[in-house]
């Protein structure tokens, strides 16, 4: 048996997903600026991916912006609203526990005399709202706190946040980093005073190398890619069709029956932690139901290092993570663990296990009947 549980990292591409793909890729190929048939079919993958993304978050179409993924979504939305907006301030609230792809553009921004506050979690990975508050100033331009953990799946209370911004400083901008969210959860940014909302297309089931990023309209922001302006002076260069396409039908498809979908996830995230607590040596560092995001569970194993408990699952067929892949190529322990409070000896003693809507209960099954024969043994060997 295989059981693909690094879902977190990417994901199988749906059927439809791979067909549009294919179909824009080999029949309807044009470039989308190109005055013809041809370009203007490409064009109208465009534009049609732009509305099925804008009515999963019931926003505007001119609202969504292409990019290559999640990473350039947050680069987009942390740099690009900061120089933008650097005249009116320049401090930028952000948390201990955000992805690489934001931390580093508040490092980047730091480096040019910006000033970061990092907020505290607690236990679970939850910020506090009170501390959030009494960071706020007259010169916060800019809070960008995740909606989803990547590593252990805590949900920030992203509603809750943009109210207390509206209260304590309507200028301030609110960007959210909802690339382990979006799709599991129903967001609404205009509800929720989300002013950015960064997406990537391969957590959902949809090809790599594309994203979005939510602007609203009344944001001020500016381009990180100048050239041709193709897509409304704010990132040039010729748009990634057939991965746009795909990224629109995914997004469909993940909000089609969305609620039986997400209770199916949480039902396999609920029943490993359920298994898991029957491991002797084993804690789990997320929470179960609706307390954390569906598709994440982080455990840590007493006594075996993450890298040889993955690799020895690999070779049983289970595919997990030992912390966020965009990582890899630069190890490191976990600043999200040690934010959360994860004892010493178990920060490189933890796995991610991720789920998506192909995985079943009986993956679950096989993967936790598997740990209970691997973890003995290369205890056994870790101690020699």
């Amino acid at each position: 048996m295989e059981a693909y549980f690094d879902n977190s990292a990417t994901t199988r591409v749906f059927d439809s997903v791979k067909d549009i793909v294919v179909k824009a890729m080999t029949e309807d190929y044009g470039n989308p600026s190109a005055k013809h048939r041809k370009g203007m079919e490409a064009e109208q993958y465009v534009r049609q991916a732009a509305a099925r993304v804008a009515k999963t978050l019931k926003v505007k179409e001119k609202e969504i912006l292409f990019t290559s993924g999640g990473t350039e979504s947050n680069n987009m939305a942390l740099i690009g609203t900061a120089m933008a907006n650097h005249r009116a301030g320049k401090h930028i609230i952000s948390t201990r526990i955000e992805h690489a792809s934001v931390y580093n553009p508040l490092a980047f921004l730091e480096e040019q005399g910006f000033e970061v506050t990092y907020l505290s979690v607690d236990g679970d990975g939850h910020i506090s709202l009170k501390e959030l508050e009494e960071a706020i100033r007259p010169d916060t331009i800019l809070i960008s706190i995740m909606y989803v953990n990547n590593e252990i799946g805590a949900v920030e209370p992203v509603e809750d946040i943009g109210a207390l911004i509206r209260r304590k400083n309507p200028s301030t901008l609110f960007h959210v980093d909802a690339i382990q969210a979006y799709g599991k959860f129903v967001i609404r940014p205009k509800k929720a005073m989300i002013d950015l909302l960064s997406v990537s297309a391969h957590k959902i089931h949809g090809p790599k190398g594309v994203g979005f990023l939510y602007i609203d309209e009344r944001v001020k922001i500016r381009p990180l890619v100048y050239g041709g302006g193709q897509q409304r002076d704010l990132r040039s260069g010729t748009e990634n069709v057939p991965g746009i396409a795909g990224l629109g039908v995914a997004a469909e498809e993940m909000y089609t029956g969305h609620r039986e979908k997400m209770e199916h996830i949480t039902s396999l995230k609920d029943h490993m932690i359920d298994r898991m607590a029957g491991l002797e040596g084993v804690t789990v560092n997320s929470l179960k139901g609706n307390l954390s995001a569906p598709q994440v569970v982080s455990v840590s194993f007493a006594g075996v290092r993450s890298e040889v408990l993955l690799h020895a699952l690999e070779d049983k067929g289970i595919y997990v993570s030992s912390g966020s892949a965009c990582s890899s190529n630069h190890p490191a322990i976990s600043g999200t663990l040690k934010a959360v409070g994860v004892k010493k000896d178990l920060l490189d003693s933890t796995l991610r296990f991720s789920f998506g809507v192909f995985n079943t209960l009986e993956e679950v099954d096989y993967c936790i009947d598997t740990l209970k024969e691997l973890l003995p043994v290369l205890r056994r060997y870790s101690r020699r």
